[in-house]
C-alpha cells in the first residue's frame, strides 16, 4: 500500500544492511507502516548520515564488512546520537544479545521474522525514544507511537512524569476518564521502562466474574474446583519480566482487594489450590476512572490497597481539558483512516474543526477516535464538513467553557421526580436506573459511574428486572427501549 504524499510519517528509520534484498525487505514493511526509511549498505555510510539526519530508529544487521553491527552501536552510542536501535541477524546467539543489549540496543531481533513483529519493535523504539526526550514535547505534533498525540501543557507535563516513573519498578496508579486513554499511558510507561523486552499484559477487571477473579489473576492447580481440569498460569505469572495492567481496579471485589495487597506487598502468590509460593517478578499499572479516596471513604475499595498502588499516581486529563490537542487528535485520527480504508483526501472543512473544538467530548478521545472514523467511512470525497459531524454529538452546541466539571452527574430527585409517595424502594431504585441509562443513552459505564456503583452491579441489576439481553439478543432488541442497555 503506498502512503498518501501528502500524511506526515510516523518517523525517520534508517536501515543498515549490506544485504541488498534483505535491506529493501525491511524497508518496504516499514514504509508501508507508514515511516519514512532510508536504506544504506553499511555502517561506515551510516555514521555520517546520523550525525547530520534527524533519525529516530535504526535497523542494523549484525555482520557487515568494515564495521559490524555491535561496534556500530557503541559508535551510536559513543557519539550520543539520540536514536533507538535494533540488531537483526541470523546469527543469533545469547552473547550477541546480551552484548547488543549492553552496548546501548533498544532489541534484538533474530530473523526469519515476520512484519507485526517489526513493527510492533520499531514502534516501540520510536516510543522510547521519543518519552526520553528525542523529540521536542512542544512541537507541532506532540505525537508519539503509541498514539498519545498532543502538544498541549497538560500533556507535555504528562510524558515528564512517565519519563520520571518508567525506569523504576514501582507500581503506578493512571486515573482519568472513560476514553480519555488510560491504557496508552500505561503502555506508554511499559515501553519506556527496563521491562520493555518484557510482556506487556492486561486485565480488564469489570470482565472478571467473582467466581473466577482470583483463578484469572493468580491461576490455578487441577482439580482445585469444579471445571479445573487442566493447570491454568494467571496474569501475574504470564506477565513475569513485565508489566501487568489492571484496568478499572474499583471493580475487583472486596476479598480479591486483600489477595492483590498481599502480592503487591510480599512479591510472591500461590495457584489457587496450590501451596507452591511463586515470585512475583511484575511491574503493576492500575488503571481507574473513579475517585479512589471517594471510594475508599464509602467503604468500596481498601483504603491499604489505595496507598500500595497509588505510590506514584499520574492524572490523565480528560480531552476538554487539552485545548488545540483535539486538532492534533483529529488529524491523527483522518490519518489513521485513511491507511485502514486505504483511501486518499480525508480532510475536515473549517467549520467542522470549530465545531470539534467548541464540543465539550464526555466521551473524550475515544469519542473523538469514533466520530472522525465514523465521518470517513461514510465521506464520499469531499471536506467532511459540521453538518454532517452534528447529529452524532451529545449536546453539541454546548462550549468546554460552559459545562460543569462533574459532566456525568444526574440529579436523582429529577429522576424519581413522578414516582408517587409512598413507592417501594425498589420502585424508586429501578426508576433511577432507567432514568439514568436514558440520560446517557444506555452506556453502562456511565450510568454506573453517575449512580455511584460498579458496572457489573447495574449489569445485575438490569438481569434482575430483565431488561439485559444475552450478546446474542442485541440485533434482536426493539430500538429505544431498556433492552438496550447493554453496552
Amino acid at each position: 500500500m503506498t502512503r498518501p504524499a501528502s500524511a506526515r510519517s510516523l518517523g525517520r528509520v534508517l536501515v543498515v544492511d549490506d544485504h541488498a534484498p534483505a535491506r529493501e525487505s525491511v524497508s518496504d514493511v516499514l514504509r508501508c507502516a507508514g515511516y519514512e526509511v532510508r536504506g544504506l549498505a553499511s555502517a561506515v555510510e551510516a555514521l555520517p548520515e546520523l550525525t547530520a539526519g534527524d533519525f529516530d530508529v535504526v535497523v542494523t544487521d549484525l555482520q557487515m564488512p568494515g564495521m559490524d553491527g555491535l561496534e556500530f552501536i557503541r559508535e551510536i552510542n559513543r557519539r550520543r546520537l539520540g536514536v533507538q536501535a535494533i540488531m537483526v541477524t541470523a546469527h543469533a546467539s545469547i552473547e550477541s544479545a546480551v552484548e547488543a543489549m549492553r552496548d546501548g540496543a533498544f532489541d534484538y531481533l533474530e530473523k526469519p521474522f515476520n512484519a507485526l513483529q517489526l513493527e510492533d519493535l520499531v514502534g516501540r523504539a520510536l516510543n522510547r525514544k521519543r518519552l526520553l526526550g528525542g523529540a521536542d514535547p512542544e512541537g507541532p505534533s506532540g505525537d508519539d507511537a503509541l498514539g498519545m498525540v498532543g502538544g498541549s501543557a497538560a500533556m507535555r507535563e504528562l510524558r515528564t512524569r512517565i519519563l520520571q516513573v518508567a525506569p523504576t519498578d514501582e507500581t503506578v496508579l493512571v486515573c482519568g476518564e472513560s476514553g480519555a486513554g488510560k491504557e496508552l499511558v500505561a503502555r506508554a510507561i511499559h515501553a519506556a521502562s527496563r521491562r520493555a523486552a518484557g510482556p506487556l499484559v492486561s486485565l480488564n477487571c469489570p470482565a472478571l466474574s467473582p467466581q473466577l477473579a482470583e483463578s484469572e489473576l493468580f491461576g490455578h492447580r487441577r482439580g482445585a474446583f469444579t471445571g479445573a481440569d487442566a493447570d491454568r498460569v494467571g496474569r501475574f505469572e504470564a506477565a513475569k519480566g513485565g508489566t501487568l495492567l489492571l484496568d478499572e481496579i474499583t471493580e475487583i471485589d472486596l476479598p480479591l482487594q486483600a489477595k492483590l495487597l498481599r502480592v503487591l506487598q510480599e512479591r510472591s502468590f500461590e495457584r489457587v489450590g496450590s501451596s507452591e509460593t511463586i515470585a512475583a517478578d511484575v511491574r503493576v499499572v492500575a488503571c481507574t476512572n473513579r475517585d479512589l479516596p471517594t471510594e475508599v471513604a464509602a467503604g468500596r475499595f481498601r483504603e491499604d490497597l489505595y496507598y500500595r498502588l497509588a505510590v506514584v499516581p499520574l492524572r490523565l486529563p480528560p480531552l476538554r481539558e487539552r485545548g488545540d490537542d483535539v486538532q492534533l487528535l483529529a488529524d491523527h485520527f483522518l490519518l489513521r483512516a485513511s491507511r485502514r480504508l486505504k483511501r486518499e483526501g480525508f480532510v475536515l472543512a473549517d467549520d467542522a474543526r470549530e465545531l470539534l473544538s467548541a464540543y465539550h467530548w464526555p466521551g473524550n478521545v475515544r469519542e473523538l477516535e469514533n466520530i472522525v472514523t465514523r465521518a470517513c467511512v461514510l465521506n464520499a470525497g469531499e471536506p467532511i464538513v459540521a453538518a454532517e459531524i452534528r447529529p452524532w454529538l451529545q449536546q453539541p452546541d454546548a462550549v468546554r467553557e460552559t459545562r460543569p466539571a462533574a459532566s456525568t452527574q444526574l440529579d436523582p430527585a429529577d429522576a424519581a421526580a413522578s414516582l408517587p409517595v409512598g413507592a417501594r424502594l425498589d420502585e424508586v431504585e429501578r426508576a433511577l436506573i432507567v432514568a439514568t441509562l436514558e440520560h446517557f443513552d444506555g452506556h453502562r459505564a456511565k450510568a454506573a459511574e453517575a449512580l455511584g456503583i460498579g458496572v457489573r452491579t447495574l449489569s445485575g441489576k438490569l438481569r434482575l428486572y430483565g431488561y439485559a439481553p444475552r450478546q446474542r439478543d442485541f440485533a434482536a432488541a426493539p430500538t429505544n427501549t431498556i433492552g438496550n442497555f447493554c453496552r
